[in-house]
């Protein structure tokens, strides 16, 4: 094979009226409506960045500063960041209602190898965000269950920390408090370190059941988590208004650093608006794609967003910068101002919004490697469908226990700095793919368009990768991982991925005649 032939196959690209004829033959049931995409985006979006992450963004770590009370105005660049994209994301779902996301969307645009990676670093938005948010479940499980202390066995309350953390984690913890990790965690032949935070493996394990049931009764589920979680937030902006001690807010600007500190602010807190794509991703089981996924994916981040900014202002109001909790910034903020009580409600809050956006990013990663498999990227038999439920039930399986074992060994900070990448590079080129086919397809129907087309694609694209380059000069380890993985992916593509599809067209052609 020519280096001209090798050429023109990486920039095939699959003509939109082909998608929606393979998506009219999806064997995927549609039952999902507007309220159902609504609860998937919300379920996604609202959690681990107001349950967890915003403490992070707002103290800063040790390779970067925080936004400080400047929270505020982090929150609005991301969301600014995000409703570029997810404006051309609801001008494309709407034009190319397929499973697969921007990696469909890609295929159609610029081709088929520039399609697998965006498919390859949409498993970082997804599969590799799945662990942090499994930690952070497991974390406020681990509180909820010291609340009854007194009616459980000690040895549940109280399980070892090699059954609840990540070794590395452990490791961090032994250096912190000078403990002897031969005391901590136990080692096979001295060498090999065992451990497992349980509590996540199990709830991921518990939800890809649920998952290969059916998407409709995931989503049933994730609705009343959703109801307890909303309720949880408001009932804490209600609540924690009447704390608020205005002299808490300054200075607003960090000290030291203000616009470094912001822009970083503005990163870590972007984890938390991952998740609105998510909706894309169940297009094939939706019953009127083109009128309710742009609804969905722009009523989702709306919402989203005045919620994050109301929890801003009120917990910097109610506690001190220096004293704000990472692990568990909300609860922690009730407890401050001596309503243990309702710190506890809030736990139960904060775990059914994890174990939701757990569902819905579960849902995004085995829907996307359905419609990579469906390509013949990945081996045919993992895109099986279940006879009964009518799900890939391999695919979910095989993204459950991907993210149990990679659990196992990942950095938890590390995790979501990747998952991040992922998604900003997603953001980069559905934007790209909107101005694309606006001038390969300018007559194609189109329910929903991006307003000011070209300037605002454009301006979400700089935006974006502002962000992205200023990241890679400060956050040096997860950049390095960000390189290896596109390494990785291209290389999958080069060994495995671009002979299979040769396979699969020859077998076409053969079948044709």
């Amino acid at each position: 094979m020519n280096l001209k032939e090798i050429s023109r196959n990486i920039f095939k690209k699959r003509s939109i009226d082909e998608l929606l004829q393979t998506s009219d033959r999806s064997e995927l049931k549609k039952t999902l409506n507007v309220f159902d995409l609504i609860v998937i985006g919300i379920g996604a979006v609202v959690g681990t960045g107001i349950f967890a992450i915003i403490g992070a963004a707002i103290t800063g770590n040790a390779e970067s500063s925080g936004a400080g009370h400047a929270i505020v105005i982090s929150m609005v660049l991301a969301a600014i960041a995000c409703v570029v994209p997810a404006l051309c994301y609801s001008e494309i779902a709407s034009m190319i209602p397929v499973a697969g996301s921007a990696y469909t969307y890609t295929y159609a645009t610029m081709g088929e190898f520039m399609a697998w990676m965006v498919g390859w670093i949409l498993m970082l938005e997804y599969a590799i965000g799945n662990i942090t948010v499994a930690s952070a479940w497991s974390g406020y499980f681990m509180q909820f269950l010291k609340g009854f202390k007194d009616c459980l066995p000690d040895f549940i309350v109280n399980i070892p920390i090699w059954l609840r953390y990540d070794y590395r984690a452990i490791y961090s913890m032994c250096d912190k408090y000078g403990w002897d990790v031969h005391d901590k965690i136990p080692f096979l032949f001295n060498h090999i370190p065992v451990a497992v935070n349980l509590p996540a493996a199990v709830i991921v394990l518990i939800l890809t059941i649920l998952l290969v049931r059916g998407v409709k009764e995931s989503t049933r589920v994730a609705s009343v988590m959703v109801g307890v979680n909303m309720f949880m937030i408001l009932s804490f902006i209600i609540m924690g208004s009447h704390y608020v001690k205005p002299e808490n807010w300054q200075p607003f600007l960090p000290a030291v650093d203000p616009v470094g500190g912001i822009l970083m602010g503005t990163f870590t807190i972007f984890f938390a608006y991952i998740g609105f794509d998510a909706i894309s991703t169940a297009a094939e089981e939706t019953e009127k794609p083109q009128r309710d996924l742009p609804v969905a994916i722009l009523g989702t981040l709306v919402i989203c967003t005045i919620l994050y900014v109301s929890v801003a202002l009120v917990l910097t109001g109610i506690v001190p910068i220096d004293k704000i909790d990472v692990t568990a910034p909300i609860a922690h903020a009730m407890s401050f101002v001596g309503k243990d009580w309702f710190a506890g409600l809030i736990s139960v809050g904060a775990l059914c919004a994890l174990t939701t956006v757990l569902l819905v990013y579960q849902l995004g990663t085995t829907r996307i490697l359905y419609a990579i498999s469906r390509d013949r990227f990945l081996p045919r038999s993992w895109r099986m469908i279940h006879k009964k439920f009518k799900t890939p039930h391999v695919m979910t399986w095989i993204s459950g226990v991907v993210v149990i074992v990679c659990g196992l060994f990942m950095d938890l900070k590390i995790s979501a700095d990747l998952c991040n990448y992922g998604t900003f590079t997603s953001f980069v080129i559905i934007c790209l793919a909107v101005l694309i086919l606006r001038e390969t397809e300018p007559d194609k129907k189109r329910p929903f368009k991006v307003p000011l087309c070209p300037y605002l694609p454009i301006a979400g694209i700089l935006i974006c990768l502002i962000l992205i380059f200023f990241s890679l000069n400060t956050l040096k380890t997860s950049s390095n991982y960000f390189i290896i993985w596109m390494i990785a992916g291209l290389l999958i593509y080069a060994l495995y991925g671009y002979h299979q599809k040769r396979i699969g067209e020859r077998g076409r052609v053969i079948k044709r005649g």
